[in-house]
């Protein structure tokens, strides 16, 4: 209904353009405007009670990526991908480009009107090949009515547009209308943010655009989105050029007027852009996020002010891998609506909410109605309840806690609108992988300082191994892990490097009653060392790298994968590396230098590709290898044996030490360190594997999604190590 033309008294009329303007209806992108005493238009609409979320996004540039997918939460922390994490809506249906990317939601002010803009592109075509949005709008977030603006063909004077980019709208409750704001790019001029007004049936675009906001840096601006809270516009967008990042600009009025806040309020250092900001239900918080593009992930940070910003990453949990996209939230009604539409019962399945539960490596087999939950060590079978996710719309039976030690326990699962089905749950203690999290190339140490043992991996996850900080973890029986936190971030704490944090590795020595930490890390595809004073850090780097550039007579390859060995016999300590060779160099007395002399190639056969581990067992010394690609199924371990920690390497027949177990779908067993266990002829070695079970079906993604694990590793009675069978189950607890 148009209100204004129905509406005469003067009086009135602003009464009920303020009552329009209210975020009682589950949007913070709604204009606030009073907190005036109600009417029955108020009250009627202010009935829409949010209790969910529906978070829009693409997530890529390629093929069908660039497509409006939907997913849920019932806490703005926990989201679950609808329709199987495939599109909602056909771009080649709705869009000129057959792409739609950057999807804005809002819902109307009538509360059950929903509005979505999104930008008309292919990446594929070139960042300077679009002209044009598409405007949606649905009365039930399932069927949407769709126009393609074309900015250029609409408009006079826009022949050197280059691009149209991420619009979003808000509702103006002065004027009563929504008003769609965007980036665009002219010839060789800056991204400028725009504005224009829809018309009354959200297909068209009524006025010309004007620009909303001006730089006073004159600088580019791009990914607007504007939050009204404190009677203030806040303008949320990416700042261009050098120094990137998100900044915000304020206004008392909608169209102008803004003034820049100069800082930055993104809490990373990583390249960022497409700011999401909305409002947690029933609380005062607001959640903004953002697209780590080069990362392929999004962070969540927290604040009540719009100024003050925290981290919440790990509260946050996704089943998909979101690019710039938008949360609303939505009421009950709307989230049973949307799973009758798009869910699954493999999804819900998928979903336990037991903290027991290893959510990663959940199995679930929708042809044959089955899904296996691994559990951390400890967990009680006998009577374990699953807690899968209690969405609206949704009902699992039985809800009370069963025994699965005697096999599957079969479950009812009922979505409305859906015929019911019954699936059956498996459970079983996994130990593997040790840590929480996508991990790998990892070093373990054990500490005589605090008798405890450490993992040192690669922060894994990141699209294209671009991660930049080096985690540790600790233990007192190498099954249960606590994260102690970030101990160097090339960022923040290296001045020669700042990408590709890979493959670390540390040892303790003791001078006198004093312990110190050498930690010997990539970065940049060169070797640092940095040094701590206790396991967990913090450590300072050197401020110099220790190995940047190839040994002679090598032409290819990486200054990567360091190793530390300490000879028993002499007290000297090696540096071993390479990515296509193995050399070693001994380390001089400090510790963060070596003997460029001492530098030796000693690369052991054709089989040889990088994390080389050394460690002496009985007189001799043993050198282990990963053979193949971290992103093959066949990345796998190797090892030789000498008589010396500066060889040569003897290699028998039969030296494969671990590999893929294709029966218990485990890929990709490789880069590992070894540990004994003090005072014992007890052996263990750490590896990393493609995640379990999705890993196999990631293509190269699977090399950057990797997880740490622990088995048993056993010699025969001349010396020779005996092949290492992974598992799921791992090892058991050490005792003391």
């Amino acid at each position: 209904m148009n209100y204004r033309l129905k509406i005469f008294d003067k009086n009135i009329y602003k009464c009920v353009v303020l009552v329009l303007g209210l975020v009682a209806f589950g949007t913070t992108n709604a204009q606030q405007v009073s907190k005036k005493k109600t009417g029955k238009t108020e009250t009627k609409d202010s009935n829409v009670k949010t209790s969910a979320y529906l978070f829009a996004y693409f997530t890529g540039n390629s093929n069908d990526e660039e497509s409006i997918r939907f997913a849920i939460s019932n806490d703005g922390y926990n989201f679950r991908a609808l329709n199987n994490n495939q599109p909602v809506i056909d771009s080649k249906q709705i869009s000129s480009s057959g792409g739609i990317r950057d999807p804005h939601i809002l819902r109307g002010v009538d509360g059950k009107t929903f509005y979505m803009v999104a930008t008309d592109m292919v990446s594929a075509k070139g960042w300077d090949s679009n002209r044009a949005m598409v405007l949606l709008k649905s009365t039930d977030l399932i069927n949407w009515s769709s126009t393609v603006i074309n900015i250029q063909k609409k408009y006079r004077n826009n022949e050197n547009l280059k691009r149209v980019w991420a619009p979003q709208t808000i509702y103006d409750s002065q004027k009563g209308k929504y008003m769609i704001y965007w980036s665009m790019q002219h010839g060789n001029d800056i991204d400028k943010i725009y504005y224009a007004y829809a018309n009354t049936d959200f297909t068209d675009l009524e006025t010309e655009p004007k620009q909303l906001f001006f730089s006073p840096t004159n600088g580019a601006c791009i990914d607007g989105e504007i939050i009204f809270k404190d009677n203030k516009y806040h303008l949320f967008f990416k700042t261009e050029g050098a120094g990137a990042g998100i900044k915000v600009a304020f206004s008392d009025k909608l169209t102008e007027g803004y003034v820049l806040r100069d800082k930055y309020v993104q809490q990373t250092a990583y390249p960022v852009e497409g700011a999401g900001v909305f409002k947690l239900n029933n609380s005062k918080d607001y959640i903004l996020m953002y697209d780590l593009y080069t990362k392929g992930k999004y962070q969540f940070t927290k604040t009540s002010d719009l100024e003050n910003f925290s981290v919440i990453d790990n509260a946050i949990s996704m089943n998909f891998h979101p690019r710039h996209g938008t949360v609303l939230p939505i009421t009950a009604k709307e989230l049973a609506r949307l799973e009758s539409k798009w869910g699954s019962a493999k999804d819900i399945m998928s979903s336990s909410d037991a903290k027991a539960v290893k959510k990663t490596n959940i199995k679930a087999d929708d042809a044959v109605k089955q899904v296996h939950l691994p559990v951390k060590g400890g967990t009680n079978l006998t009577s374990f309840k699953p807690d899968f996710t209690k969405f609206a719309g949704v009902n699992v039976e039985p809800k009370t806690a069963q025994d699965f030690t005697k096999g599957a326990v079969k479950y009812t699962v009922s979505i409305e609108g859906k015929p019911a089905e019954i699936w059956s749950v498996t459970t079983s203690v996994a130990n593997n992988p040790v840590l929480n999290g996508f991990y790998a190339d990892p070093d373990v140490m054990y500490s005589e300082k605090t008798s405890k043992y450490y993992i040192y991996p690669t922060s894994d996850g990141f699209d294209g191994w671009s991660g930049t900080y080096f985690k540790t973890f600790s233990s007192p029986d190498l099954v249960n892990w606590t994260d102690e936190g970030i101990i160097l971030d090339l960022e923040k704490d290296v001045s020669w490097a700042k990408k590709n944090a890979w493959a670390p590795c540390i040892t303790e020595k003791k001078v006198g009653n004093t312990y110190k930490y050498y930690f010997y890390f990539t970065a940049g595809q060169k070797i640092g060392v940095a040094v701590g004073d206790k396991p967990e850090g913090p450590f300072v780097d050197s401020g110099k790298p220790l190995v940047d550039k190839l040994p002679n007579g090598v032409s290819g390859g990486q200054q990567i994968d360091p190793d530390v060995f300490t000879d028993p016999k002499t007290g000297k300590s090696y540096l071993y590396w390479g990515n296509g060779y193995m050399a070693c160099a001994e380390l001089n007395e400090d510790m963060i230098s070596i003997k460029p002399e001492s530098v030796k190639v000693m690369t052991p056969d054709n089989t040889f590709r990088e994390g080389t581990t050394v460690f002496f067992r009985n007189g001799k010394y043993y050198f282990l290898w990963s053979e193949d690609d971290t992103r093959s199924e066949n990345y796998r371990v190797r090892y030789g044996t000498s008589d010396s920690p500066l060889g040569k390497i003897n290699i028998s027949e039969n030296n494969l030490v671990i590999a893929k177990n294709t029966g218990a779908e485990i890929y990709a067993t490789g880069h590992n360190s070894i540990i004994q266990i003090p005072g014992k002829d007890e052996w263990y070695i750490v590896y990393h594997r493609f995640n379990y079970p999705k890993g196999i079906t990631m293509g190269d993604a699977a090399g950057f999604n990797r997880e740490v694990c622990i088995e048993k590793m056993e010699f025969d009675k001349e010396g020779s190590i005996l092949l290492i069978k992974p598992t799921h189950e791992g090892i058991r607890p050490l005792k003391k």
